[in-house]
C-alpha cells in the first residue's frame, strides 16, 4: 500500500505553521514534511509530533536568504562554510525529529561565475553533505526543480541528479523526485520511476500545470500510482501541491485512491 504525507509548507496554510500537525492528523496523515521549519524549534516540532502521532519524513537543509532570492546554498562560490553549518544545522533537527532523511537544494548560480567553478563547488558541497549525513545515520536527497518556475536553478533533470551521485560516488544519497517539476521539465514519469527506482528515495506530488491537486491538469495520477504499487515502492508519496480552495476540501482524490473507488476528477467544494 502507497504511504503519503502532507507538506505543512504548502498544505493547510489557512492555519499558521504549528496548527498544521493538527490539522493534518484530523485529516487522516499520519505523516508530514517541512521544507524550512526553522522559524520554529525543534523541541516545539517535537511536541506535535507527539502530541498527534506523526512521523516527520523530510525537511530541507537551510536554503540561504529565501527573501533575497536564494533557492539553495550547494552550487554557490564563496558560501561554502554556510552550506556547512547548514548541513549541521539541518542534522540536528533530524536528530531530534527522528527524520531519515533531508533534502539538498542546488540553488541558482550566480552570474558571471565560471560553470567550472560552479561545478566545482556543487561537488564539494554534495562530497560533504552526504559524508556528514552517512555519519549521521541520514539518506541525503538531492532535488531537480524545473527552471520555469525558478530561472537558472542548477539542478532541472532527474538524469543530472543521477549523474552526479553516480560520477562523485556519494554514500548514502538518493533523488528525490517531485512529479510537478519532473512533468515539466521531462515527462516520461513513469518510464523514469521504474528505471530508476532503487535510485529513488522520495517522491513529492503535484499536477501540471497550477501545482494543484491530482486531478486538477494534464497528469494520469492512477496510472503513475498503480505503477509505484506494482514496483512495490516502499517510500513516502509527499502532497506538495498549493490547494485550489481550502486543503480539507481538496482531499477528495487521495480518500477515492486509499479505498480503491472509481476515481474521478477532483471537485474542490466548500
Amino acid at each position: 500500500m502507497l504511504k503519503f504525507a502532507a507538506n505543512l509548507s504548502l498544505l493547510f496554510t489557512e492555519y499558521p505553521l504549528i496548527q498544521r500537525f493538527g490539522a493534518a492528523r484530523a485529516a487522516g496523515f499520519d505523516a508530514v514534511e517541512v521544507q524550512f521549519p526553522y522559524t520554529l524549534t525543534p523541541e516545539a516540532v517535537r511536541k506535535e509530533l507527539q502530541d498527534h502521532a506523526l512521523k516527520m519524513v523530510l525537511i530541507n537543509l537551510p536554503a540561504g536568504n529565501w527573501e533575497a532570492g536564494d533557492r539553495g546554498l550547494a552550487c554557490l562560490p564563496g558560501r561554502e562554510d554556510e552550506f556547512a553549518e547548514s548541513v549541521d544545522l539541518a542534522i540536528e533537527w533530524a536528530k531530534t525529529l527522528g527524520v531519515e532523511r533531508l533534502n539538498c537544494l542546488a540553488g541558482v548560480p550566480p552570474e558571471n561565475v565560471p560553470a567550472e567553478r560552479v561545478s566545482a563547488t556543487l561537488a564539494h558541497n554534495l562530497k560533504l553533505a552526504a559524508q556528514r549525513c552517512e555519519g549521521a545515520g541520514i539518506e541525503l536527497m538531492i532535488e531537480a526543480i524545473n527552471n520555469r518556475d525558478v530561472p537558472g536553478f542548477y539542478l532541472h533533470h532527474s538524469h543530472q541528479v543521477l549523474d552526479l551521485i553516480r560520477k562523485l560516488e556519494l554514500p548514502a544519497t538518493s533523488l528525490q523526485y517531485d512529479v510537478y517539476h519532473m512533468q515539466m521539465m521531462e515527462g516520461n514519469l513513469i518510464s523514469t520511476l521504474q528505471q530508476n527506482a532503487d535510485k529513488i528515495g522520495h517522491i513529492q506530488i503535484a499536477d501540471v500545470p497550477g501545482r494543484h491537486e491530482p486531478g486538477t491538469g494534464e497528469i494520469n495520477f492512477t496510472n503513475l500510482f498503480k505503477a509505484l504499487e506494482s514496483q512495490e515502492y516502499k517510500g513516502y508519496i509527499s502532497l506538495e501541491y498549493i490547494p485550489r480552495c481550502k486543503t480539507e476540501a481538496g482531499l477528495g482524490w487521495l480518500k477515492t485512491w486509499k479505498t480503491q473507488d472509481e476515481r474521478n476528477e477532483l471537485e474542490c467544494s466548500g
